[in-house]
């Protein structure tokens, strides 16, 4: 599976959708999901362009995460802003990573993803606690490129 359309249904997408909702109910971090079929360079690199690409570093707090997938490579990074790095420890994406790597290994990407987001939103809460004036900075779509 190389495209992109084929890698998620309609109704998968909006389920890692209210995913992303429910994961920043509790937190002022603010997750984003990025789908592409190919890198074409280092995937950390990459997750960091699109990362910027997606205005995803002009968060008050700095609490931008970003879940890269590049579906032909069978690669995806998880990556944090600086906010995040600056207050958590140098594992801190490990567990989620790996809840991920898990379901993507048996092909179960949606769940994976969904997971993830979910884990991703309790680490953030821990440090990054919804506050009453807070607002949903950036949309909640998935975007691909």
């Amino acid at each position: 599976m190389s495209k992109v359309e084929d890698f998620l249904s309609k109704a998968e997408e909006q389920e890692i959708i209210e995913a992303i909702r429910k994961a920043e109910v509790n937190t002022s971090g603010e997750i984003r999901v990025h789908i592409e079929k190919t890198s074409e360079t280092d995937a950390f690199n990459r997750a960091l362009e699109v990362f910027h690409y997606l205005k995803m570093d002009n968060t008050k707090e700095q609490n931008g995460v970003l879940i890269y997938v590049a579906v032909k490579d069978k690669t995806f990074v998880i990556y944090g802003d600086k906010g995040i790095n600056d207050v958590v420890p140098t594992n801190f994406w490990d567990s989620t990573k790996d809840i991920m790597q898990s379901y993507f290994k048996s092909g179960n990407f949606k769940q994976g993803l969904v997971e993830g987001i979910l884990k991703a939103g309790e680490e953030l809460e821990k440090h990054f606690p919804w506050q009453r004036d807070d607002i949903n900075e950036l949309t909640d779509e998935i975007s691909k490129g």
